[in-house]
C-alpha cells in the first residue's frame, strides 16, 4: 500500500502524524511542501487547506487524525 504524507517544516500536526505512523511500522512517502511548493496548488485544488494531508488507497484526509491512522495500520 502506498501512503503519501504531505508535510511542512515546523508543523506539529505533521510531526504527530509521522510519529504514529512510525510507531505502527507503516511505510510512507513524505512530500515536504517547503521543498516542493508546486504541490501546494494541487492540494488546494483538491480542497485541502491544512496539513498534513495523508493519501492512502483511495482514501485521503487532512489534519491530525489518529483514528484514521490506526485504522489504516490495521489494514
Amino acid at each position: 500500500m502506498l501512503i503519501t504524507v504531505y508535510t511542512k517544516n515546523n508543523c506539529m500536526q505533521c510531526t504527530a502524524t509521522k510519529n504514529i505512523m512510525d510507531k505502527q511500522g507503516m511505510a510512507y512517502q513524505l512530500i515536504n511542501l517547503d521543498d516542493e511548493p508546486g504541490a501546494i496548488e494541487n492540494l488546494k485544488a483538491l480542497g485541502y487547506r491544512q496539513l498534513p494531508v495523508v493519501m492512502a488507497d483511495g482514501d485521503s484526509w487532512s489534519g491530525f487524525r489518529p483514528d484514521k491512522l490506526i485504522r489504516l495500520a490495521q489494514g
